[in-house]
């Protein structure tokens, strides 16, 4: 079965409405039908749409609220955006959707969205993955929720890695989130921060280490809407990339003799004359 139908899975970004990328603010504009959670997507994403467009809040729908939208697109060859909060493909429940859209002969398309947790690297200023300090960043979320989680996904079992991460979901357990990120192996001091709605309006960032993190979020009393950053990344300073360094090569520039010898003189340094930058 096909349709002339169209469904748009739309990251709305973290937040804030000029976030959106163009892609998102194109295809908004051009549904028929605009379905978002109010509970989730700042309202004014909305201002992209049609005057004449259908909107609907799914805050208070079930899948099968939905789906009648999805199969009157597929009966009259509507076009519909559904818009989610940051990217689609971090717990936005679209696989579900995707199976239901295809099945009713939709066309379907994803339009990325800015995540939440690169949006508050972005506010605090840091980048995430730091030369010689981290060089990943683990997205996860609490181990015990509502959703169950796969065997060997713990935050313990992530944090042993002491690279960067960010943890989703998780802020009416902090004190949970705190004990298993330090049962882990992170020290106590390990900066970390703690963001509430981060680019809204009534945004709420603030840095502590591990060994406060539960405190943190008890003062301000938060419990949803909550992410946290963890890491050395966030407050490590002096460590250079080689992307820019002169003695780096590339197909479109040459390494600078001397600053390559240094290079590769750090590079034995560091490991014992086995490996070359």
């Amino acid at each position: 079965m096909t349709s002339d139908g169209t469904v748009w899975f739309v990251g709305a970004g973290p937040g804030a409405a000029d976030l959106l990328t163009l892609r998102a603010a194109r295809v908004i504009a051009e549904a028929d039908i605009v379905i978002w959670a109010a509970s989730l997507v700042h309202a004014d994403v909305l201002e992209h749409a049609r005057p004449d467009a259908e909107i609907v809040d799914s805050s208070q729908l079930p899948i099968e609220g939905v789906l009648p939208l999805y199969q009157r697109a597929a009966e009259q060859g509507l076009t519909v955006a559904r818009i989610h909060s940051g990217d689609p493909a971090l717990w936005g429940a679209v696989q579900e959707q995707l199976d239901v859209c295809r099945a009713l002969g939709l066309a379907v398309e994803i339009v990325p969205g800015v995540s939440s947790f690169t949006a508050v690297a972005a506010i605090v200023g840091r980048e995430l993955t730091v030369p010689e300090v981290a060089q990943s960043v683990i997205l996860t979320r609490l181990e015990g929720g509502k959703t169950p989680m796969p065997p060997g996904e713990r935050v313990r079992d992530f944090a042993r890695h002491g690279t960067t991460m960010a943890l989703f979901l998780s802020a009416a357990r902090s004190g949970q989130v705190q004990a298993e990120l330090l049962a882990g192996g992170y020290p106590d001091d390990t900066p970390a921060v703690v963001a509430y709605q981060a680019t809204w309006p009534d945004e709420l960032v603030v840095r502590c280490t591990v060994g406060t993190l539960e405190a943190t979020v008890k003062q301000h009393k938060l419990w949803k809407h909550t992410l946290f950053l963890v890491g050395p990344a966030l407050a490590a300073e002096g460590t250079r990339s080689h992307l820019y360094h002169p003695g780096h090569f590339h197909t479109f520039r040459r390494a600078e003799p001397a600053a390559r010898a240094e290079l590769r003189r750090q590079a034995s340094a560091r490991t014992g004359g086995n490996a070359t930058p």
